[in-house]
């Protein structure tokens, strides 16, 4: 295999329609969704590739808005296919072709992959609907963009785990995205992008919902844009069993608290 895993060569023929996703204007904030992201036998490579959830340094660190969501951002000398895919991410040819897609130019990978990496969430898990933090913590470069591959073969919708994306202004749900194989989401990241998988995975015991998430800044954004900085922002989509659903994953966060 060569040392691309992306398909560019697709890519390619698929920019129009890609251009076309993003600027719908019936959109309140960019998006697209984009099936065959990776090569066939690069993809198979990159799943075979993921560790065990059980094996390694993930962090699976439960918070009243997530649970069960592991995330490994540091591959090392045991999983260099890894290490190369999100070199690939962040290098310049993937960052050119999404910059015309987008026309958000002079965009900027992120090597520590902070809050980003590659993702697996076991049952149980959920994603409460939010938009994201805007700032960098260490480059303090502002957030712009979202990138994330889904990983998953024979995805049955009963498994719920689906990418939800959110109009709050209207209170009305856009899109219902299957975390299926090979499946690429990018989408901007501003104060309207609200996001989230809140529906508790229900996949049988063992199977992980698999995703690789990548993060895409700029040293300025638009002054209409401009927030002042914050963290991760959360809805509730769910009406009273969200709140039920978040005094559970509040009880045990404190119990992890206090074992640490």
């Amino acid at each position: 295999m060569s040392a691309e895993f992306i398909d560019y060569d697709r890519l390619q023929t698929h920019l129009a329609e890609l251009k076309a996703q993003w600027n719908d204007p019936k959109k309140p904030f960019h998006y697209l969704v984009y099936d065959g992201f990776f090569k066939p036998e690069a993809a198979e490579q990159i799943l075979a590739s993921y560790p065990d959830v059980t094996t390694g340094n993930w962090d699976g660190t439960t918070y009243i808005n997530q649970k069960n969501k592991f995330a490994l951002t540091k591959f090392g000398a045991e999983h260099p296919l890894l290490q190369q895919v999100f070199d690939e991410f962040n290098g310049e040819k993937f960052l050119h072709i999404v910059e015309d897609v987008t026309g958000i130019d002079e965009l900027i990978g992120d090597d520590e992959l902070f809050g980003g990496g590659l993702h697996q969430s076991v049952t149980g898990a959920f994603l409460d609907v939010h938009v994201d933090f805007n700032y960098h913590q260490t480059t303090r470069y502002h957030r712009r963009m979202n990138a994330i591959v889904y990983m998953n073969k024979d995805w049955k919708d009963s498994y719920n785990g689906h990418l939800e994306l959110w109009d709050m202004k209207t209170k009305k749900q856009l899109e219902n995205v299957a975390p299926v194989f090979n499946r690429c989401v990018i989408f901007e990241t501003n104060e309207v992008s609200y996001h989230g998988h809140p529906k508790p995975l229900a996949a049988p015991g063992g199977l992980t919902r698999k995703s690789l998430a990548v993060y895409y800044y700029t040293k300025d954004r638009p002054a209409h844009e401009i927030a002042g900085e914050h963290n991760t922002v959360y809805v509730n989509t769910e009406g009273t069993g969200g709140l039920l659903k978040n005094l559970k994953s509040g009880l045990k966060a404190a119990v992890e608290r206090v074992k640490k």
